[in-house]
């Protein structure tokens, strides 16, 4: 099938738009320490919409398995090609079709990076707030189609909520749009909102219309210190009590500050083993003042507080916040994180419970996330060349999704659930609801070629 499938598409594409299934880059993503690679007979680079329908057509008529595939930094092997078939990347798909910032609005396709995206915005004095982690190389199309989140969607909303309209490639082959550059649209069901967040399953997203808004004129962050994630999360609840909307409002538990502490781009107060930052935002004079509030409450309580005002030193600090990642893997060289979703209140049971969790499965353990969402990236610490190691972190990261619904949450809040956590949405929806999920699946899928194997409800 390799051999054919390389020859076929390069007739539909050129011959140059068509590479081999073994290219290693396309088959893997950000799982790989999970050792989770997977198999292609062929990779396919369409230039279009129009050349990603003639793929998916040829696919669909040869009974072909489709993996869609945008930046590949996604952490659940939701881009990984299970069992052969056709990995089709997004690429080539670059094109800002129309960008109208008289307009706040713009209409671009799904290869182009979320950096590249935002800084256009940014160049014209406008914001496009969401900020998924490894922006250089996330793509507009992949963070659709996982709906994607990061720390400015406390205030601004995950990857979906900025989006108006879709271009999309349906089984057997059929390219069509739905939704637009209108802001308000409710003459049918709602397929745009049902694609976002599909994960290729049901169909693959090539250009899509998005919302921009004037860019905030000031962004002042506030970091706070404490002894532990009580009071720290004492001091979340009383943002929220106090009616204070920050741009941003995350959180690093003991383990994540302590692994990540040492290149704090400032001078953190005492030993901390719990930080919250939050960000103002807004003009000068609004950012001055929630800034002050959020420095008075979240203060009390807490070793102190860290807010810088220079453009260069708040940068420093997203930067640092953003390194979190790497410096919780560099502790023992290997992690497997899932990211977990619970109501805000018990944000601090989740905490512990992850510590809990590892210490059960002889793994040190910690978390980070976006705390005003409730949002964990719940974090098992591994020697990647360990195998028992790696096998015991699988097993905890079952605990941590079970420990998810017993809190009232759910397995994904905002990396999807793709081949990782496939049959975890059981734990939490009824049979009903399973039921109806797999129908969806059917009718856009009927031959189940579609991204097989990924987000499976059981």
């Amino acid at each position: 099938m390799a051999g054919t499938a390389e020859r076929e598409l390069a007739r539909l594409l050129g011959p140059g738009n068509v590479l081999p299934g073994t290219t290693r880059e396309y088959l893997s993503d950000a799982t790989e320490t999970r050792n989770l690679s997977g198999r292609a007979d062929a990779v396919a680079l369409p230039g279009d919409g129009a050349e990603v329908a003639a793929v998916v057509r040829w696919c669909y008529e040869h009974d072909v398995p489709i993996t869609p595939r945008g930046g590949g930094t996604g952490f659940t092997a939701g881009a990984v090609p299970l069992d052969g078939g056709v990995v089709v990347s997004l690429d080539r798909l670059r094109a800002f079709r129309c960008f109208e910032p008289e307009l706040w609005r713009a209409h671009v396709e799904a290869g182009v990076t979320t950096a590249d995206l935002a800084r256009r915005a940014r160049e014209t004095g406008l914001l496009y707030p969401p900020d998924p982690g490894a922006a250089e190389q996330s793509q507009l199309g992949g963070n659709i189609a996982t709906n994607a989140g990061g720390p400015h969607t406390f205030k601004y909303g995950v990857t979906g909520a900025w989006v108006t309209g879709l271009e999309l490639v349906l089984a057997p082959g059929e390219l069509i749009s739905v939704g637009g550059p209108v802001r308000k649209d409710v003459a049918g069901y709602d397929i745009k909102s049902l694609m976002i967040g599909s994960e290729g399953t049901l169909g693959i997203i090539t250009a899509a219309w998005v919302k921009l808004l004037p860019a905030p004129e000031a962004q002042l962050p506030v970091v706070a210190f404490y002894p532990d994630a009580a009071t720290g999360c004492a001091a979340l609840a009383a943002v929220l009590a106090n009616g204070l909307l920050p741009a941003a409002l995350e959180f690093l538990d003991e383990g994540a500050v302590q692994a990540a502490i040492g290149t704090f781009p400032g001078d953190p107060p005492g030993r901390p083993a719990f930080m919250l930052i939050a960000e103002a935002d807004g003009s000068p004079e609004e950012a001055r003042r929630l800034r002050s509030e959020l420095i008075e409450v979240l203060g009390a309580g807490g070793l102190g507080t860290h807010a810088p005002e220079d453009l260069k030193a708040t940068r420093d600090l997203w930067r640092w916040r953003a390194g979190a990642s790497h410096a919780v893997t560099a502790q023992r060289g290997g992690k497997v994180s899932e990211d977990i979703v619970v109501p805000v209140e018990r944000l601090a049971e989740a905490i512990a419970a992850t510590r809990e969790i590892g210490a059960r499965h002889a793994l040190p353990a910690c978390s980070w996330g976006h705390a005003g969402d409730g949002n964990l990236h719940s974090t098992l610490m591994i020697d990647r060349e360990d195998p028992a190691e790696l096998e015991r972190a699988e097993l905890a990261a079952a605990d941590l999704f079970a420990l998810a619904c017993e809190l009232g949450g759910s397995v994904s809040g905002e990396h999807g659930i793709g081949l990782v956590k496939r049959g975890a949405l059981a734990r939490k929806w009824s049979p009903a609801a399973v039921a109806r999920h797999e129908s969806i699946k059917r009718l856009f899928d009927p031959k189940n070629l579609l991204n097989p194997g990924k987000k499976l409800a059981r």
